[in-house]
């Protein structure tokens, strides 16, 4: 996956059935999060378990669609409001690696 700094990221905020695959996902894009998933946007949706991820994104001519399943441990979903909450490109690796976006620090080493 492509990752740029400037692309946008919206994360669902609600659990996402992970049965859904392009089009179930796009509708929830559309729908829910109020978004064009024609963009080149990245829509990222987290299961009811938090151990599994999809990210959804237009590239071009067709939908990408990228997973990850974790075998231990829980992604940190941050508590915000609302149905969409925009992320930068290093929160969602941040995510995707498993760190706590809701108290993140940064450990300066001199």
């Amino acid at each position: 996956m492509l990752m740029l700094p400037d692309v946008k990221v919206y994360l669902s905020t609600s659990p996402t059935d992970m049965r859904k695959s392009f089009d179930g996902l796009a509708q929830l894009g559309k729908q829910e999060l109020s978004k064009d998933v024609f963009t080149g946007e990245l829509f990222v949706f987290i299961n009811r378990s938090v151990n599994r991820v999809k990210i959804l994104y237009w590239d071009r001519n067709g939908y990408c669609l990228w997973a990850k399943r974790l075998e231990k441990g829980i992604f940190r979903r941050p508590k915000v409001q609302g149905k969409a909450a925009p992320m930068r490109i290093n929160e969602l690796s941040l995510l995707l690696e498993g760190i706590d976006l809701t108290y993140p620090q940064r450990l300066v080493v001199i």
